[in-house]
């Protein structure tokens, strides 16, 4: 069975990664991500807790013992389903209101890539993180970086984005319920990281107005939702650009800086560790 999916700029997807230089370094972002991951997850039960379309979890379950893919997204997993299998990969679509059908204690690893900025209560996505870890077991926390996104009083630019964190900021949000490990960045020279650092600038410029500290949030994500529709509307009745991309843009996820303070940094990385006494502040 056929299932497509739409690639949007919260949604990955293989098959259309390399149609520009933006969508490719956006994947090979992701791409490093799983590949920081994997030495964490060789032979462990690993939960990839918001999977999107799953080939990430597919990546995983290439050396975990187990991988488990899942989303909010029925579309989403759907397309995982058919399109990646493994004797020991899994995707199910899951309930935000509700806890993961899975008993406590269930996981070596929780990979948690690109989704914390997304969801209303990061308190009670950490806490069921903790639930699903046995103890001692690993948190791999990924989220953008707002220091090159966002002016230091200015609420996300991304309408799905309901905030978006600075180092410090979430390391004392993740401590509540972890024993913090690692402290992160991933960043890349600028021959790289020019093309998502330089989109961050237009953005955040052109949207200040709306992403203001004190416009209320129903009003940021109106006025974000129209001007996406306008701009996709001029999207569409642009001409078709028949340039067939690259094979090659000249780097992949190798290439990507993780350290704690690389060059243009993009993305926030934490590494945690369930505590053996249970939740640090419950």
């Amino acid at each position: 069975m056929k299932i497509d999916l739409e690639p949007t700029g919260e949604r990955v997807l293989e098959d259309a990664y390399m149609q520009s230089l933006g969508t490719y370094t956006i994947y090979a972002m992701h791409a490093a991500s799983y590949a920081f991951a994997e030495a964490l997850c060789k032979g462990k039960k690993v939960l990839d807790f918001g999977c999107g379309s799953g080939y990430g979890t597919l990546r995983i379950s290439g050396l975990a013992q187990e991988a488990y893919g899942v989303d909010v997204a029925a579309d989403a997993v759907l397309y995982a389903k058919a399109r990646y299998q493994n004797e020991n990969l899994h995707f199910l679509q899951i309930d935000p209101q509700s806890p993961l059908p899975f008993a406590a204690g269930s996981f070596d690893v929780v990979l948690s890539f690109q989704v914390i900025e997304h969801v209303n209560d990061d308190d009670a996505y950490l806490r069921e993180a903790h639930r699903l870890l046995k103890p001692g077991g690993t948190l791999v926390l990924i989220t953008p970086d707002r220091r090159n996104r966002l002016l230091p009083w200015q609420k996300p630019w991304n309408r799905w984005h309901l905030r978006e964190y600075g180092m410090a900021q979430l390391a004392r949000k993740v401590s509540r319920h972890f024993q913090l490990k690692s402290e992160l960045r991933m960043g890349a020279p600028w021959a790289i990281a020019a093309t998502e650092i330089e989109r961050y600038t237009r953005i955040k410029w052109l949207t200040l107005p709306i992403t203001l500290f004190f416009i209320p949030e129903s009003v940021r994500r109106a006025a974000l939702d129209f001007t996406h529709a306008v701009i996709g509307k001029v999207k569409r009745n642009s001409p078709v650009n028949t340039h067939t991309a690259p094979a090659s843009y000249g780097f992949d996820e190798t290439d990507f800086i993780i350290s704690t303070d690389p060059p243009h940094s993009m993305n926030l990385i934490l590494v945690a560790e369930r505590s053996c006494e249970g939740t640090m502040h419950g």
